[in-house]
């Protein structure tokens, strides 16, 4: 039976002066005795702190929780589950055992834990919380699976399942990134209910809302493209056939209204309706692949 010796507590930060030793020490006294800092470059003594209080820390070569987040289980984690988790206080050390015990009993290969659980006064603002509804219900949409809070920062999972993944985000898309892999790539994901506190008073938060938000939600429509290829090229052909089909109803107003042509907008109209139709036809022939790769690996799997 697994037991905490095989987990390490991965913690990327980046100027948490304020927080990090508590974080640390919760968690050692939880019986964690392997908490890794990965240190984005802090210009508040976050690292010289975290190592006071018994952490590993390292730095990494880039910059991003994205980054910090794979050079520190790909380089640096040598057990067979990680226990990933801000360094901002927000999350317990109290529901450790409940985000790793799917891990331990063979249920599952990653743990995400659901912030609006037991979300606390002032642990998240109504604009954060509306944008956390409107992307964990855009996954659901595109890529077919109900995770809960994707974007939730407290994560569990075993090494392994974290080698199959192919992530490249460097900031806080991570989280999505990492959702999406196990959506795609059949990894078993489970959710545990958690409690979100509100960050410390004189602590601040390294998150900006609007710029994360859209990036969140270009990683989200970027991955459809590999695992709901007829929303990603459907939702194009679409708009290039609107926006065609808006072209051609102005140029024959103008036509049969002023009597003037427009040659150079008929030929763009014509242009974006046969490219959104060839869209269209591409997004099903390539989900029609999708479909047929995927019930091919299930019957590789299930003859194995």
């Amino acid at each position: 039976m697994p037991s905490l010796d095989d987990v390490t507590v991965l913690v990327p930060t980046y100027d948490e002066a304020e927080t990090i030793g508590q974080v640390i020490d919760d968690f050692r006294e939880a019986g964690f005795d392997d908490v890794l800092v990965v240190d984005g470059g802090s210009d508040d003594d976050t690292d010289d702190i975290a190592a006071e209080h018994g952490a590993r820390v390292v730095y990494q070569t880039g910059s991003g929780k994205g980054q910090a987040v794979r050079e520190g289980v790909r380089e640096h984690v040598d057990r067979e589950y990680v226990l990933m988790l801000d360094g901002d206080a927000t999350y317990r050390a109290a529901d450790a055992e409940a985000m790793l015990e799917p891990l331990f009993e063979g249920e599952a290969e990653h743990v995400i834990g659901d912030r609006f659980a037991d979300m606390r006064e002032g642990a998240m603002t109504r604009f954060n919380k509306l944008g956390n509804r409107l992307i964990n219900r855009g996954f659901a949409y595109v890529h077919g699976e109900e995770f809960g809070d994707i974007l939730s920062g407290y994560r569990a999972f075993t090494r392994e399942s974290f080698r199959r993944m192919t992530l490249s985000s460097d900031g806080f898309g991570i989280e999505t990134e990492m959702a999406v892999e196990c959506a795609k790539r059949g990894i078993e994901t489970t959710v545990v209910p958690i409690t979100y506190l509100p960050r410390p008073s004189g602590s601040d938060t390294n998150l900006r809302p609007i710029r994360d938000g859209g990036i969140i939600f270009l990683e989200l429509y970027r991955r459809a493209k590999t695992n709901n290829p007829l929303f990603y090229f459907g939702s194009l052909g679409v708009m290039s056939t609107v926006a065609g089909l808006v072209i051609a109803v102005y140029v024959g107003i103008e036509w049969v209204t002023v009597n003037v042509s427009h040659e150079v907008l008929a030929v763009v109209s014509a242009f974006g309706i046969i490219v959104g139709v060839q869209l269209l036809m591409f997004g099903v022939l390539a989900d029609l692949i999708l479909t047929l790769h995927r019930d091919t690996l299930q019957k590789i799997d299930e003859e194995t």
